[in-house]
């Protein structure tokens, strides 16, 4: 795409992302509340019901993000986009009419199946921006899912207490529908689909697109830290609660306060990732990545030491900061360690790590505080950080420590020539960035 129309496609997406990150993120602080009300068809622990509806939806995005992202790079990415989008809000129109705890769950999981906004979005973004340009695009794309992360759950609690929970499904239903018009209306996306289908069918070429992407130098890594950068996230979500129900007087709103916690780290994380992108297309993501990981790891330890709730906030949007920093560089990582084409392939094997992380992370979380006590929770949280950030230093190739702005310009490519929007590139000795 030319340079006007990249930046019109990103920020349509921006817009779409931050739409759709409010409209799922709405329902986070009272689902389990709604799913205490509903009847259970097969009289199952409430408890158990609330897990399941939060692990189900991520299990089967985890299954299905890497299907939806090979199919993306064979038929379209925008496609992609739009069926997650509306697909989600006729899936979130029906959780407001559900009859048991089943039918939620139920419906949760085929919510997994069918959505995954956020890889096809940023599919779509990587396919379209220019290579010296992608940091700075996935930052843009990283603050409007922080910046809808930390709206909606305010949102939602408003809408739950005043109006009922059921309304909070239909609001999310029409922003997903709001989002999905703005981009079928907005966006226009150049895609060539593949000149021949590859041998042996879907299936096979499926696979062979994972295969492609999988066997590329540094991949492995990228999608390793990628898991560890959301298992650090959200290790802390099942027993946050509890641990600030500790620093806060008796009479004093829990809930409240562990709302306004999360909501600061979303806020400083979508301050900070437009500049940590910018930084990272000019000295290297792999740098930024590894100086915020250990940030995010210096920001956790004291946590476990907190004594007044003020300073676990504190800590934690200190924390928001380096996160802003760490999720928008594993993504221009795997963007420039790819073939230009292959963005729907990378994205969507992204967005099955990410949600196998997000199903492993909470269990993971509660475990250590049930064997070891709240606090230790904040402990092991910051001690893998740090190993994520000794990781990112040893083990991603060395090429990604020059700026993205420098490899784009200087024949960064490999034995045969890449076109890049039309272009076509020198050959050099080094590898594509895509």
């Amino acid at each position: 795409m030319e340079g006007a129309q990249w930046q019109r496609t990103l920020w349509i997406m921006f817009v779409a992302q931050l739409v759709s990150a409010v409209g799922f993120s709405v329902i986070f602080p009272f689902l389990p509340l709604y799913v205490q009300e509903l009847p259970s068809l097969w009289h199952v622990n409430a408890k158990l019901l609330a897990g399941l509806v939060f692990s189900a939806q991520a299990v089967t995005m985890m299954v299905a993000s890497p299907i939806w992202g090979a199919l993306a790079d064979r038929f379209g990415r925008k496609l992609m986009v739009e069926r997650s989008l509306f697909g989600g809000a006729v899936v979130m129109a029906a959780m407001a009419f559900v009859g048991s705890a089943e039918e939620l769950v139920g419906l949760r999981a085929l919510q997994g199946l069918i959505t995954g906004t956020i890889s096809a979005a940023n599919a779509l973004v990587a396919a379209s921006a220019p290579r010296q340009r992608i940091g700075y695009a996935m930052g843009v794309m990283q603050v409007g899912l922080t910046g809808g992360i930390a709206i909606g759950p305010l949102l939602g609690g408003i809408l739950a207490d005043t109006l009922g929970y059921r309304v909070a499904f239909w609001v999310t239903s029409a922003l997903l529908a709001t989002a999905g018009v703005l981009v079928a209306v907005g966006v226009e996306e150049v895609f060539e689909a593949p000149l021949k289908a590859p041998r042996g069918g879907v299936s096979l070429g499926l696979y062979a697109s994972w295969r492609s992407v999988l066997r590329r130098r540094g991949v492995g890594t990228a999608y390793g830290l990628r898991f560890l950068a959301y298992l650090g996230r959200m290790m802390i979500v099942p027993i946050a609660p509890f641990f600030i129900q500790t620093l806060l007087e008796a009479e004093a709103s829990v809930n409240t306060f562990t709302g306004l916690v999360f909501a600061a780290v979303a806020f400083m994380s979508a301050v900070s990732a437009v500049l940590w992108g910018k930084l990272g297309d000019r000295i290297g993501h792999q740098r930024v990545l590894v100086m915020c990981a250990l940030l995010s790891g210096l920001a956790y330890l004291p946590q476990s030491l907190v004594q007044e709730a003020w300073q676990l906030l504190a800590l934690q949007a200190l924390f928001g900061l380096a996160l802003g920093g760490t999720l928008p560089c594993t993504s221009a990582l795997l963007a420039a360690y790819t073939a230009q084409g292959e963005e729907g392939s990378v994205y969507g094997l992204d967005s099955s790590v990410v949600s196998g992380s997000r199903a492993v992370a909470p269990l993971l979380g509660a475990a250590v505080a049930q064997g070891f006590g709240l606090r230790a929770t904040f402990t092991a949280t910051g001690i893998l950080f740090l190993a994520m950030g000794l990781l990112g230093l040893r083990a991603l190739p060395a090429s990604s420590r020059t700026g993205a702005s420098k490899a784009s310009f200087s024949g960064d490519v490999g034995e045969i020539p890449v076109p890049f929007n039309g272009v076509p590139r020198s050959s050099g000795g080094q590898r594509p960035e895509r």
